[in-house]
């Protein structure tokens, strides 16, 4: 019955027992609850700092590596336009969460208020394989050579070695990150003041929903300037694959349902069949508005200012780091953990907030991803039907020139 719930569901449903135990504990001084849970998130976070260089090597090698079998300058031109708008995406939030959240949010309010003793019973230390960076570094060198050689048999492995990160994130990951929010939330709870967490949490949602709008609303009035075809028309154009994205909480899934709105929208098959695919592993701009906005959030919650400098770096690995996120809910997070920890230094209970921000509103991320996919698509189509027009004004030009000097001759 239990496996019938989605994650969603199962996720409130660890914030408000984690709430309960929390309050029991405050208030009893019973904390042995507590203290069980947070043995359990401190084992978990150990865990998920073991699997990201896992995760990051599985999925970016075959992002990275596939890119290169499309066709070369439109190629080329799709991910500079993707990756510019993901980049974008991730300024406008930071933009809005600096001009915002110092007015809305209570400055290190995450800071423990409690006298209780909530350490965890014991600790089981899982150290990385290797540090996020150079996982990073390794997922380059390896996606962008076996693009070069084309090498069949080392794509083969690496497909395989990504089918058992995923199984390991499916099977493992998203089961138990209930429980692990669960052990976090009994924690805050206990320390003091989760009320205005709560609250503070509920104002960060409201921000990311709205900020995706505005996103939108950019990415389809820059495209009306240039295709000329009206923003509005185009946006409800793209609403069933918007509501298939909300549903599925996958960029891949919805990729039958972006690809039909998206030709509805004028968009010329060879460009929609190449451009949609592609963006639906390597434009995430949903995911960085979420994530930039959540990560200065909860560094403020946290008593730690969030400065251009911090961010920039960040924002812009963030654009990198989520290529080929899996296709699974909550994926663009997973991929993004072992950036939070090593350029923001979260820690695993901040880690943990991050991901129940992030997979409390995934589908409607996701949602912003695929409706993007469709302006870039207009973009490039405009574009590249531009540049097929002066190519065969040349070849006329060139071939009217040869014609006159054989008759010259």
């Amino acid at each position: 019955m239990l496996k019938k719930i989605g994650l969603f569901p199962k996720l409130i449903l660890g914030i408000v027992f984690g709430i309960i135990i929390g309050t029991i504990g405050k208030y009893t001084g019973f904390v042995f609850p507590v203290r069980i849970l947070t043995t359990f998130s401190g084992i978990f976070g150990n865990f998920l700092n073991f699997i990201i260089p896992f995760i990051i090597i599985g999925f970016i090698v075959p992002g990275i590596s596939e890119l290169g079998s499309g066709s070369g300058k439109l190629l080329g031109l799709t991910v500079i336009i993707a990756y510019a708008s993901t980049i974008f995406a991730g300024a406008l939030a930071f933009i809005t969460g600096k001009s915002i959240l110092p007015h809305v949010l209570k400055f290190g309010q995450l800071a423990p208020k409690s006298t209780l003793y909530l350490e965890p019973f014991f600790k089981i230390e899982i150290p990385p394989i290797m540090g996020v960076m150079t996982a990073l570094v390794t997922a380059f060198m390896l996606g962008l050579g076996i693009s070069y050689i084309k090498g069949k048999s080392l794509m083969n492995v690496f497909h395989d070695f990504q089918g058992i990160v995923e199984l390991v994130v499916k099977n493992v990951l998203v089961p138990f990150i209930p429980f692990h929010i669960c052990g976090i939330f009994s924690k805050l709870t206990a320390n003091g003041e989760i009320v205005s967490t709560i609250k503070s949490f509920s104002i960060v949602y409201a921000m990311l929903l709205i900020v995706q709008v505005i996103y939108l609303s950019i990415q389809y009035t820059i495209a009306w300037v240039v295709s000329g075809k009206a923003p509005l028309k185009s946006l409800k154009n793209m609403l069933p694959a918007y509501l298939t994205a909300v549903g599925t909480q996958s960029s891949a899934a919805a990729i039958p349902f972006t690809l039909k709105c998206t030709k509805n929208n004028k968009v010329s098959e060879e460009i929609a069949n190449f451009v949609i695919p592609l963006c639906a592993t390597i434009h995430l701009a949903g995911d960085t508005i979420t994530i930039t906005l959540s990560a200065m959030a909860v560094l403020m919650m946290s008593g730690t200012i969030p400065t251009f400098a911090m961010m920039a770096p960040f924002i812009l690995m963030l654009g990198i780091t989520m290529v080929a996120a899996p296709g699974i809910p909550g994926g663009g997070i997973y991929a993004s953990l072992g950036l939070l920890q090593d350029m923001l230094l979260f820690t695993q209970p901040q880690q943990g907030i991050m991901i129940a921000l992030h997979v409390s509103q995934d589908s409607f991320g996701t949602a912003t991803n695929i409706t993007g996919d469709c302006a870039l698509a207009m973009l490039i189509d405009k574009i590249a039907s531009k540049y097929k027009r002066n190519s065969e004004l040349v070849k006329d030009i060139n071939l009217s020139n040869d014609g006159e000097e054989s008759l010259g001759a």
